[in-house]
């Protein structure tokens, strides 16, 4: 269970961002902490994250120190496994204290019924392709291979696979994903919230079943969380104070959101 108010955000791209948007990330953590009953990051908050055996990727000292004072203030931190940062160890799970989730993480989210899921290759016909890399790029024998080489070189070679997934990414504006957070309302009635990130579109949309599907978009692209609450979800842009800008919000029932418009 994920306690209210459970901050989300996704799709930082470390590493790859300007360096302003590490800043801001650190800013938005540090808020987390002082504000937030929990904290999931959905993905690739890294562009490219590896852990060797003595090393691991430099750069991102102080959001490392952020999610750690996050974890030491008592407050709980999911992190799922993004299409770039799906090769997690020790470092975050252990030595920061972060959960980490390869796949989707399902349970009570802020009083919500919500499978969370990073949302890379779920489209059924477009990330056939992806799929069948995502099951290579994941096996142990790949991960022990690619431990092998030096993290030099092992670095470069990343970067140049994170740019090329960065310019193939999803060209239909988010629409695939709505299609598959629709599908599984439908499929699972019990659910009242999807939540997905990867398609870096923000979306907050009630479905026609009544569950609600919500994606904060990229953070690399414009710094945007979710904030979810029992009575409420709201989409905010993050502007360095207290309370981001309020750019969307879905009240827990259809009859409540009818009321309000």
């Amino acid at each position: 269970m994920l306690p209210s108010p459970c901050l989300l955000m996704s799709d930082a791209h470390l590493g790859a961002a300007p360096s302003e948007r590490e800043r801001e990330v650190g800013a938005f953590l540090d808020h987390a902490r002082r504000n937030a009953g929990s904290v999931v990051i959905n993905g690739d908050l890294f562009d490219f994250w590896f852990e060797w055996r003595t090393v691991m990727p430099r750069g991102h000292v102080r959001v490392l120190g952020a999610l750690a004072a996050i974890v030491d203030a008592g407050t709980p931190l999911v992190m799922t496994a993004g299409n770039h940062d799906a090769w997690g160890g020790d470092v975050l799970s252990k030595e920061i204290g972060v959960q980490l989730v390869q796949g989707d993480w399902d349970g009570m989210a802020a009083g919500w019924h919500a499978h969370i899921s990073h949302g890379d290759g779920l489209r059924a016909r477009e990330d056939r392709r992806y799929r069948a890399l995502k099951r290579v790029m994941r096996h142990p024998l790949a991960i022990r291979a690619f431990g092998a080489l030096h993290p030099d070189l092992a670095t470069r070679v990343a970067s140049g696979t994170s740019t090329h997934s960065r310019s193939q990414r999803e060209s239909d504006g988010g629409a695939g994903l709505r299609a598959v957070a629709h599908d599984y309302l439908d499929a699972h009635r019990e659910m009242e919230l999807v939540v997905f990130g990867h398609s870096h579109a923000a979306t907050l949309e009630r479905m026609p079943g009544g569950g609600v599907y919500a994606n904060p978009g990229a953070w690399v692209d414009r710094p945007a969380y979710l904030v979810m609450a029992p009575e409420r979800i709201e989409l905010r842009a993050w502007n360095g104070s207290s309370e981001g800008d309020l750019l969307d919000s879905i009240d827990r029932s259809p009859e409540e959101a009818l009321a309000d418009a």
